[in-house]
């Protein structure tokens, strides 16, 4: 195809929209509107509904010519053949997957848009020069399965295929099932090995919502993802001595959720200090009595920086920080106001997941800020903004891609959503933001396609 052909494909937004909310009546979630579609996503890993996504991406995926193969951990391969069919083909996809009080858009519009753009490529009798294909990765949101990207981490080989099968459900709680027992269950544990060998790709191209404020708030259309930032996660366990909150005055207290509580403040004031980010999204505590001081709590702790080494530094300042909290120290003025206690408690740490620092490929961003331009118009790049029409970014969360771009060139394309908001049931991007960002998903995918074409010619006899 030529340049002008390639950038005149456009998807049909309409069809793109019914697929999304088609796909969105398998585990809808909370509402938050009065519209038939303003209800919320409660779609976990391998339920299901999960299970009934899954079966629509294989059939509809089947009946637009693609071979659709599941590896072992239930990751959904849809492969569109090319001219040469004997290279690697190259991806775009995402997640099916939601958090428990999610919305309609992320992953799911990732995933809907790459199938968006292989209809697309029918109805255009469009002859990749390599095989196109779409994958539904397994576990993305890592709420279910508390692992994120669970299934992609495989596939790169960062995560045991052992110890991600062995993964056990924290939701419901008290749940007994493991993600190799789910996908045994509703049939997707897949023959083919979850690898990078038995499943290469020749490049990943992942649309996403932004799921945060920025495009928005500068009236930007098109995300351009450079790469990802770092983060980790950690449980933290605190350990006091139940007590009785009648009999036992403050100064002979160990209280563990008192003491948690100011290392969370902590966490936030370090996080503060280094431009980062830092936070809390589960507690657990024992006995869990109104008139008993808990004598454990345990804390999950995210800690996010744009730099390897800034989530390091905050680690350890915070295990100096947290350790002297539970010694009754007074640190960062965290203290003030509470009543000393003569009694401490222990701290311990244990590190749940690691994701470095991520710097996409730049073939990839090339062809996403191209297909952008196509789109949107034209403009120079001058320092993080394109133009009017887009920016240059780093994600704020954690993606596939970010496993995949260890095995394969990748890079993100981002679109606007309301208020920056997801993982929430009113998370929204418009049918107009949800286009332009699966036009741009096409635009790339078909000129990194042009651009391997045109090197293999280069490269040959």
């Amino acid at each position: 195809m030529s340049q002008k052909d390639i950038a005149g494909l456009r998807v049909d937004k309409d069809r793109l929209m019914k697929d999304i909310h088609t796909t969105c009546e398998w585990g809808k979630g909370e509402r938050w509107g009065d519209a038939e579609t303003e209800t919320g996503m409660s779609r976990l890993s391998l339920s299901d509904t999960d299970k009934q996504a899954r079966d629509w991406f294989h059939e509809t995926t089947t009946a637009l010519g693609c071979k659709v193969h599941v590896d072992a951990m239930g990751n959904q391969f849809a492969v569109r053949p090319g001219l040469n069919n004997d290279a690697a083909p190259t991806y775009a996809g995402s997640h099916l997957d939601t958090q428990p009080t999610g919305g309609r858009y992320d992953g799911i519009l990732g995933v809907t848009a790459a199938v968006e753009m292989l209809r697309v490529l029918n109805d255009n009798w469009v002859e990749t020069a390599y095989p196109t294909a779409v994958v539904n990765w397994t576990n993305e949101e890592g709420a279910r399965f508390a692992k994120s990207m669970t299934a992609s981490g495989v596939w790169s080989g960062d995560i045991p295929l052992e110890d991600a099968h062995n993964l056990k459900s924290v939701i419901p709680a008290n749940d007994t099932a493991t993600m190799r027992s789910e996908l045994e269950r509703i049939g997707y544990l897949g023959e083919v090995p979850c690898n990078w060998e038995a499943s290469p790709m020749a490049a990943h191209f992942e649309l996403h919502i932004e799921q945060g404020p920025i495009l928005e708030a500068e009236n930007r259309r098109i995300g351009v993802v450079q790469g990802v930032q770092s983060y980790k996660w950690f449980t933290v366990t605190v350990r006091g001595r139940d007590s009785h909150t009648g009999a036992t005055s403050f100064q002979h207290r160990a209280d563990a959720l008192l003491t948690a509580s100011k290392m969370i403040l902590a966490s936030h004031k370090i996080a503060s200090k280094h431009g980062a980010l830092a936070s809390t999204g589960i507690l657990n505590l024992k006995p869990g009595s109104t008139n008993t001081v808990p004598g454990f709590v345990q804390f999950s702790l995210d800690i996010r920086a744009p730099q390897d080494d800034t989530v390091n530094t905050i680690e350890a300042d915070c295990k100096s920080a947290f350790s002297a909290l539970a010694a009754g120290e007074d640190v960062l003025n965290i203290q003030a106001g509470c009543t000393p206690s003569s009694r401490q408690c222990t701290v311990d740490w244990h590190t749940d997941f690691v994701s470095p620092a991520t710097h996409f490929h730049d073939d990839c961003i090339a062809s996403v800020q191209a297909a952008a331009q196509d789109l949107c118009g034209s403009g120079e790049v001058s320092g993080r903004d394109i133009g009017s029409w887009g920016k240059l970014m780093t994600s704020g969360a954690g993606h596939d891609s970010v496993y995949a771009n260890k095995r394969c060139p990748a890079s993100m394309i981002f679109v606007p959503c309301r208020d920056g908001v997801s993982h929430n049931p009113s998370e929204y991007s418009s049918p107009e933001q949800c286009a332009d960002g699966a036009n741009v998903l096409l635009g790339a995918v078909v000129r990194y396609d042009k651009l391997r074409g045109e090197r293999g010619r280069e490269s040959g006899p």
